[in-house]
């Protein structure tokens, strides 16, 4: 009797340790479940995060930093671009050797700046280059990107105030190493910035041959007497004083005008000083 008692009592103890482990198998398979499902909920809540943050966020972002370093190089440039109008050429020199990267920043907003003109006026000067046959020696005063040495088959000089090409010759345009009477074209393209420009123009006609020719191409708004610019008549005679003769003048473009000068043949005895007009300064407005 008590034999059998004990086996009712073992066996319900025994199915009681069964159904708890039943009972913690399923908390178990339970727990696992919500683990698991908290586990893809957040893999689902990255990978939609991930993709806003590729589609939307990055690109906004990305165009945000784009504009405001657009908007700072353009501010640097305009900087820049109003210290070489208003410095002489030797400050602007000085200016550049203490920061030479200045000068890329300079020319990056320039070819900006220059993108949005119909015509360009280097090219009417290669133009003209061509025309006169590759055999004429030039001298390009503030040359930039040294383009022109690049698109001709002159023998082309270039000079700027910095030099990041082995083609150009860094120097103040008053001051270049040509000898006298050495070259046959002198070529000022927007390159007239200096408060002491007459002194680029008077270092051309030293280096130049005689009958040799001087090109220049200015924006058009420096020479507008009706909105503070010089007078162009004026500014021709100045030039003819140093010892040249007007060949071209050339309004015709909506930005930049075209002059030509020869130097004359005989050496002219020396007048009295020279009466050079302010050359208004291109300044950019802000945007």
């Amino acid at each position: 009797m008590e034999s059998a008692k004990s086996k009712a009592a073992a066996m319900k103890e025994k199915q009681s340790k069964k159904r708890k482990r039943a009972k913690h198998r399923e908390r178990e398979i339970q727990s696992s479940d919500t683990y698991m499902k908290k586990i893809y909920d957040i893999d689902k809540i990255h990978d939609h995060e991930l993709q806003t943050s590729t589609m939307s966020k990055v690109p906004k972002s990305s165009s945000f930093l784009d504009k405001m370093r657009a908007r700072l190089s353009g501010g640097h440039f305009r900087m820049i671009n109003e210290k070489l109008y208003t410095c002489t050429g030797d400050e602007a020199l000085n200016y550049f050797q203490e920061d030479p990267a200045l000068f890329d920043v300079y020319h990056a907003g320039y070819k900006e700046q220059m993108a949005h003109w119909p015509q360009q006026p280097i090219n009417i000067i290669m133009n003209w280059l061509r025309d006169h046959g590759p055999s004429l020696t030039v001298a390009d005063f503030g040359c930039g990107d040294a383009r022109l040495a690049k698109s001709v088959k002159n023998k082309v000089f270039s000079f700027d105030l910095v030099s990041n090409d082995p083609l150009v010759i860094a120097c103040d345009m008053s001051k270049t190493p040509l000898d006298s009477s050495s070259v046959d074209v002198a070529v000022f393209c927007l390159s007239l910035m200096g408060t002491n420009y007459q002194s680029y123009l008077q270092e051309a006609y030293r280096v130049l041959k005689p009958c040799g020719m001087l090109l220049i191409a200015e924006v058009k708004s420096r020479f507008d007497p009706n909105t503070g610019g010089a007078d162009p008549d004026k500014f021709s005679r100045a030039v003819c004083n140093i010892g040249f003769t007007s060949i071209l003048k050339d309004f015709a473009n909506k930005m930049f005008i075209i002059l030509h000068f020869k130097k004359k043949e005989k050496v002219e005895p020396k007048r009295k000083e020279i009466e050079w007009p302010e050359l208004k300064p291109c300044l950019y407005k802000r945007r």
